[in-house]
């Protein structure tokens, strides 16, 4: 049976998983390699690997199926995270999100084959973005969930209202998101650069897309500031305290970020960067909910009370 360490490291490798495929996504977006592997589920047509191929450089057969083959690895940690809580007999909740990592990872591989099919859209693009942050967020909540005793009480940490404040921003960061993938579907990397048969963009100006972008983010800030102004007049926890920090902390980098790209018309590297601290604001902001209500054990309970205003 496998121990909670165990089930544990599992689980935050599914994070790093699902995080470092939309990080890798990214880079075969800005090295426009996107259609390195011009079909799907082979790579080529009569081939599940490159190809060689003139119309196709290498280093974007490359990048492309490097893209494709880390997906066994997001595949591997999901079915690994399943066979653990099952094994380890954990309750119906932690059981219910590890099976949506494999789920998911169907999901995603399904969206990844339409964003080829159709020729990097830009909008099959920022789908399969958002449902990776999704999956970032959901494989947070796993980590929680898993870490929690199945016995234990559930345990409301804050007051109602800053936990609805914590949901607010939670759906300023989905904004957030969205907003930032119009200015990806609107901006210079497209995915490929072929002239034949260049890919399609959003038709908006681009820095229209980007003040409505940078809106969100300081709407997104604006939430946690006051968030953390709530927290700090009720008191709370040092898990709370750490994790409203480092959402902070990263919510300011991305924005520091962003202004870089903007001043330097959007250079290839930082946007791998910006799609990496993207995946890490969300896991952080997922950590934050989390920790707003979490299990606790009888005896925890019990030597430490709680905000129950709920």
């Amino acid at each position: 049976m496998p121990s909670l360490r165990v089930q544990r490291i599992i689980a935050f490798a599914v994070i790093l998983s699902q995080a470092g495929i939309s990080v890798t996504g990214a880079i075969v977006r800005v090295t426009s390699s996107g259609l390195g592997c011009p079909t799907w589920p082979q790579c080529f047509p009569g081939s599940f690997t490159p190809s060689t191929v003139s119309e196709v450089p290498v280093i974007h057969q490359a990048v492309e199926f490097g893209n494709r083959m880390l997906t066994f690895a997001v595949t591997l940690c999901a079915a690994l995270v399943v066979i653990a809580v099952v094994r380890a007999r954990r309750r119906y909740e932690v059981k219910v999100y590890a099976w949506l990592m494999p789920g998911g990872t169907v999901l995603q591989a399904i969206l990844g084959g339409i964003t080829v099919r159709t020729g990097l859209l830009w909008w099959t693009v920022s789908v399969h973005l958002l449902v990776s942050m999704l999956m970032v967020w959901l494989s947070v909540l796993l980590y929680a969930k898993i870490g929690e005793p199945d016995d234990g009480i559930e345990t409301v940490r804050v007051p109602r209202p800053l936990q609805w404040l914590t949901g607010f921003s939670a759906i300023a960061l989905s904004a957030t998101l969205i907003a930032g993938t119009l200015v990806t579907g609107a901006g210079p990397h497209a995915g490929d650069k072929s002239i034949e048969k260049p890919v399609a963009r959003l038709q908006v100006e681009i820095v229209t897309l980007v003040h409505l972008h940078a809106e969100m983010v300081v709407a997104y800030l604006a939430l946690l500031i006051g968030l953390a102004c709530g927290l700090a007049a009720i008191g709370m926890n040092k898990a709370i305290r750490t994790r409203l920090i480092v959402v902070i902390v990263l919510v300011c980098s991305q924005g520091l970020v962003g202004l870089v790209q903007y001043f330097t018309n959007v250079p290839a590297a930082l946007v791998a960067v910006h799609v990496g601290g993207a995946a890490a604001c969300t896991a952080a902001t997922a950590a934050l909910w989390a920790a707003m209500r979490t299990r606790e054990s009888v005896t925890s309970v019990v030597a430490q009370p709680v905000t129950q205003n709920a």
